[in-house]
């Protein structure tokens, strides 16, 4: 830490402890239903900015949670990695998870510092748990700051407020364009499922085969290749079709197109279950942990928009049979049955990511009928992630959402002509990589930013930040009052007094 850090000579090295105590103070927050409530997720990491937060009544809070005060600092001492504290700027109470801090220097200055990657690290080095990394009170209080004469800190922490203020605008930019593009994303899905994104297309080619004839032939095609497999079936057990065996055919139920817009000329509704086989993957178990056909599987935790990640891919045992019913293939598309409400039915494409990949009941399969183009039914699904549709489908179960196989098959498909759907998919891809082309570069600039935030940091705490002044109070006086003013007086026991929590309600920022 000290290697890394190189303080000015006047400064000096003091612990955590030394300048700063933890005020615990556990309180029932339902005697205090309309006092505001802080947890670590109403927290940025890294910026110290504190995001929208609302009371105990609205967050439902019952626990017990610590008691916090305005100028306190609200410190996460849960995944201390992710380097989450903020200034209080009202009374509340906070998560147990958190920390309320009174320091004994300046209050920003502090909090400047437990923002740098450098008090970041020596808490990760002094974390306890390996699942769950917290920093307890006692390691906390021997971790290293450093301490600057109070006029200093003053004066450095105005500069910091004056430089960040700048950069933190800047970032509100980006993160604006941030949004727009995703707005965009959703507003280009959206014209190109209606139809709207290929109007010229449409009327530079007038003579295309209408999706209805499509449909038509798709259904007529699956029904002849059930056909062809029973009749396969009954040869290889030796026996003579019985009279009426076609009428067990169960044809894919239409959707219910009562309520839904009207199609582009020659495009027409379908069901999932009609333009495609529907399909949801094996259930994991104990018991296929082990055994002779090992193999690599996906589940939700590797589907995302329109990427699989192969970053933690594991293996179970699928027998011959299995594989056989399992086993994906390029093209496949995969969505998320089980999710949080915002991403039920996240869809991406397989592509061979992992050869040789089955697939388990966390995910749903959806392979294309002959006619429709992949690329072009990924994009009716990431439309509908978009706007909202999987959501209205899908059921919750113990907080999560199931998108559920046979709600996903009566769902209805915007079905255009084979010419259309290919003309789509190209048009979405040249919209998209723009689109991807200009996040990128807004990820580096956030990146940037990010940067930048840690190298002003850096010259603040190396004293290069603000002129320093021989007139000042030095930080070894400084220390030796406060470590004076931290021995309790005679028939006291040192602990100021509080006032009552707020209980006035709204949101803050």
């Amino acid at each position: 830490m000290k290697d890394r850090v190189c303080i000015p000579a006047h400064w000096k090295w003091a612990t955590f402890g030394d300048v700063a105590t933890v005020a615990s103070d556990l309180v029932d927050p339902t005697l205090t239903p309309e006092a505001y409530h802080i947890a670590p997720n109403h927290i940025e990491s890294w910026t110290g900015r504190l995001l929208s937060f609302t009371t105990v009544q609205a967050d439902g809070v019952t626990s017990s949670k610590h008691r916090f005060h305005p100028g306190q600092i609200l410190y996460s001492k849960i995944r201390p990695y992710l380097a989450k504290a903020a200034m209080a700027p009202v009374a509340g109470v906070c998560s147990a998870d958190m920390y309320p801090v009174e320091s004994r220097i300046e209050p920003r200055f502090l909090l400047h510092w437990i923002l740098t990657p450098w008090f970041t690290g020596e808490t990760a080095r002094n974390q306890g748990r390996t699942i769950l990394p917290k920093i307890n009170r006692d390691a906390l209080a021997t971790l290293s700051v450093p301490v600057a004469p109070a006029n200093e800190q003053r004066r450095i922490v105005a500069k910091l407020d004056e430089l960040f203020s700048d950069l933190d605008a800047g970032v509100a930019a980006l993160e604006r364009a941030q949004a727009n593009l995703k707005r965009y994303r959703a507003a280009v899905l959206k014209a190109a499922v209606e139809g709207k994104l290929t109007e010229q297309w449409r009327a530079e080619h007038p003579d295309v085969e209408p999706a209805s004839e499509l449909l038509a032939r798709i259904l007529k095609e699956r029904r002849e290749k059930w056909e062809a497999d029973k009749l396969a079936e009954f040869k290889r057990k030796g026996k003579t079709p019985p009279n009426g065996w076609q009428e067990k055919y169960v044809e894919p139920s239409p959707p219910n197109t009562s309520g839904l817009p009207v199609l582009s000329k020659g495009w027409c509704w379908a069901s999932v279950d009609q333009v495609g086989t529907v399909q949801l993957g094996r259930q994991r178990s104990p018991k296929h942990h082990q055994g002779a056909h090992m193999r690599p599987y996906l589940l939700v935790a590797n589907v995302f928009e329109d990427r699989i990640d192969i970053s933690d891919v594991m293996e179970m045992n699928f027998t011959p049979d299995e594989f056989t019913t399992y086993e994906l293939h390029h093209g496949d598309i995969l969505l998320n049955e089980g999710q949080s409400m915002e991403l039920v039915g996240r869809p991406a494409m397989y592509r061979d990511e992992v050869p040789g990949a089955c697939f388990t009941n966390t995910l749903v399969r959806f392979l294309a009928a002959d006619g429709v183009d992949r690329d072009f039914a990924l994009k009716v699904f990431l439309a509908y992630l978009k706007n909202g549709r999987f959501q209205r489908i899908a059921t919750i179960t113990v907080n999560i959402a199931h998108l559920g196989a046979g709600r996903f098959s009566e769902l209805e498909f915007p079905l255009a002509p084979v010419a259309e759907q290919l003309a789509i998919a190209a048009e979405l891809d040249c919209h998209f990589s723009l689109a991807n082309a200009a996040e990128a570069a807004l990820n580096q600039s956030m990146k940037r930013a990010a940067r930048l935030r840690q190298s002003i940091l850096k010259r603040a705490f190396e004293g290069q930040l603000v002129p320093q002044d021989p007139a000042d109070e030095s930080a070894s006086v400084l220390l030796e009052r406060i470590r004076a003013e931290r021995t309790p007086k005679a028939g006291t026991n040192g602990t100021p007094k509080r006032s009552r929590v707020s209980t006035k309600s709204g949101n803050r920022k």
